[in-house]
């Protein structure tokens, strides 16, 4: 079983940055880690994702070139750097997990098998 834990959220202003980070305990093989976000307005949307093995790392549009995905294989955590924040970023993160997940499908949540509880990250303006 598979288990993940978000942190690292919380207020920044506009253009500041922050670091999340999702500790993972046990192992699901190779697949993908990924972070999504959602907002009360929205449905869950795809942010970033790093696949196993080779490392290859995907971004929405909307956050290329400000976030980074990352991960510490030693440390079996996967982290976000994310700077030059906006507004539009003010949403709850979450971590994501999962085995045998094709290209085409890394930005669809409901390929994911394990997920996080969350960080709730507001940039304010």
């Amino acid at each position: 079983q598979v288990q993940l834990a978000e942190s690292g959220g919380g207020l920044v202003q506009v253009g500041g940055s922050l670091r999340l980070s999702c500790a993972a305990s046990g192992t699901f093989g190779n697949g993908a880690m990924a972070w999504f976000r959602q907002t009360p307005e929205k449905e869950r949307e795809f942010v970033a994702a790093l696949r196993r093995p080779g490392g290859h790392t995907y971004y929405a549009d909307s956050v290329k070139g400000r976030f980074t995905i990352s991960r510490d294989n030693a440390k079996n955590t996967l982290s976000l750097q994310m700077n030059s924040l906006k507004p539009e970023d003010t949403a709850v993160y979450y971590c994501a997990a999962g085995s045998g997940i094709i290209l085409s499908s890394l930005r669809v949540p409901g390929q994911y098998n394990y997920w996080g509880q969350g960080t709730q990250v507001t940039v304010s303006s």
